[in-house]
């Protein structure tokens, strides 16, 4: 049988389940209600006809026959039972021929089948009765019908079918109407999903101003497609970018190289060549080894080598090691450790990061200028500000300065691949930290971390080897390290 495709859904199943769960509770509530509503009737009419018969008892022979005529004449439906017997069992007033067969006279209340004459001739229905000798051997019996509990499930069966049909039908056509909607946004997903597929990285699936499941799905999803289209475009720009910066070098080497064969005419002569060619390879394979090392940083998600950083020895460890250089070239370096902060992160990676941007601070302020290296806590974050007396940075450029082998117009001829900041920025990221350039004349830029632990004891357990790290990071920017500049 081919049923509508919305019924083969999980929704509109669920949906069914949910509707049979809501039946199943409404039957249960119902028959509870009845239960419960038929027990309380039946033991309100034993206390009745209790109450009844130690009156009448306690009334005189002519006196009970007047109130059981009346009692049975105020009873216009005929559920009540009466019957006073003499010592022989002949009938004194009332509605019963005799004593009911099989009750007990020991004046407790019980279920007993009685016969009635009536229009359809003689009845037998099921009664609660009590029975009771008298004084003087007569018999009192008083009964009365429980029909409340018959016309009470009657009540009960129609408002099950005038109520709980119409509630499963509204359950399941909400069902078939959820189902239907999320058939809908299935196949404008898929569709969409579709043309990405084919090439289309602008696409991003449809969003609700809601904040159903789908509406939230769905923003984490554009938000993988936002970092998938920005690494697809940086992957696609770096071939460009490597071949840019390595045919500079290399058509350099080559060219040393064809005029050296064609115009060295001695030993020196052409040893002075090979020394140039030597160095311009050396200068690519620097550029390679850089984008090397920023790919392992970008590409690492591990944070084993995560651990407790004490930054304030880690930044007075930088300014001790870029001191001389400064000196050398006539810069102004004060480190100023405010706020001992602890940290977690990689320290050689935070060191790299903070070297790089200390570096393009001496390298980019002119003799006479000042570089400041602050370690701060602002809104609950330690922050270590880099800030100079240089160029600056424009606010045009804040962004561009971010991206791999971007030089600026006025800085070609400085030394450096232009993608140390690049590294930066990965570093920070990879740390989950804020990095933050301010523009305008002299610049500064800040690596912002949330402060774990204010005013405890930096410096414990961390390893120093000011030599071999100054060197480390001033081979990765390209730059010559003299043994007078290492303290």
């Amino acid at each position: 049988m081919n049923f509508p495709e919305f019924v083969r859904t999980t929704t509109f199943r669920w949906a069914a389940v949910a509707a049979g769960a809501f039946a199943v509770f409404v039957l249960v509530l119902f028959g509870f209600i009845y239960w419960t509503t038929d027990h309380y009737l039946v033991a309100r009419s034993d206390h009745v006809i209790t109450s009844q018969l130690h009156a009448m008892s306690a009334l005189p022979l002519d006196r009970k026959r007047d109130v059981i005529e009346y009692q049975l004449s105020e009873d216009p439906r005929g559920v009540q039972f009466v019957g006073l017997f003499g010592p022989d069992g002949s009938r004194l007033a009332g509605n019963l021929d005799g004593p009911p067969s099989g009750l007990k006279l020991d004046d407790s209340v019980q279920s007993v089948a009685v016969q009635r004459s009536g229009p359809k001739g003689i009845e037998t229905l099921v009664v609660r009765a009590i029975g009771k000798h008298l004084p003087g051997g007569q018999v009192l019996v008083i009964g009365r019908e429980v029909d409340e509990a018959i016309e009470l499930s009657k009540v009960v069966s129609v408002a099950l079918a005038l109520g709980l049909v119409p509630a499963l039908v509204l359950c399941l056509a909400v069902g078939a109407l959820l189902s239907v909607r999320a058939e809908r946004r299935i196949a404008e997903v898929n569709q969409r999903v579709q043309r990405i597929v084919a090439g289309n990285l602008r696409e991003r699936l449809p969003r609700l101003a809601t904040n159903d499941p789908f509406s939230k799905l769905a923003a984490i999803v554009n938000g993988m497609l936002d970092e998938i289209e920005t690494l697809l475009h940086a992957v696609a720009g770096i071939g460009n970018d490597i071949a840019h910066d390595l045919r500079t070098p290399l058509a350099r080497v080559r060219l040393m190289l064809e005029r050296g064969r064609t115009n060295a005419g001695t030993l020196p002569q052409l040893q002075l060549v090979a020394d140039k060619a030597i160095s311009g390879i050396d200068q690519s394979l620097a550029i390679t080894t850089a984008l090397l090392r920023l790919a392992e940083i970008e590409n690492s998600r591990r944070s084993a080598g995560f651990g407790k950083v004490a930054l304030m020895e880690l930044v007075r460890e930088v300014g001790e090691l870029y001191e001389p250089i400064a000196d050398d070239r006539g810069v102004t370096l004060h480190t100023d450790l405010a706020h001992a902060a602890i940290v977690n992160g990689d320290r050689d990676l935070l060191m790299e990061a903070i070297v790089n941007v200390v570096d393009n601070a001496i390298k980019f302020t002119p003799q006479g200028g000042r570089v400041e290296i602050s370690l701060l806590r602002c809104n609950a974050e330690s922050i270590v500000r880099v800030k100079d007396t240089g160029s600056g940075i424009s606010e045009i450029e804040r962004d561009a300065v971010l991206g791999r082998f971007y030089r600026s117009d006025k800085l070609r001829s400085a030394p450096g691949f232009g993608i140390g900041l690049n590294l930066v920025a990965a570093i920070v990221k990879l740390h989950g930290f804020r990095l933050t350039i301010h523009p305008g004349p002299g610049c500064v830029i800040e690596i912002a971390s949330p402060d774990q632990n204010a005013g405890g004891e930096p410096g414990r357990g961390v390893e120093t080897a000011p030599a071999r790290r100054l060197a480390k990071y001033a081979r990765f920017q390209g730059q010559p390290i003299e043994k007078s500049n290492v303290p």
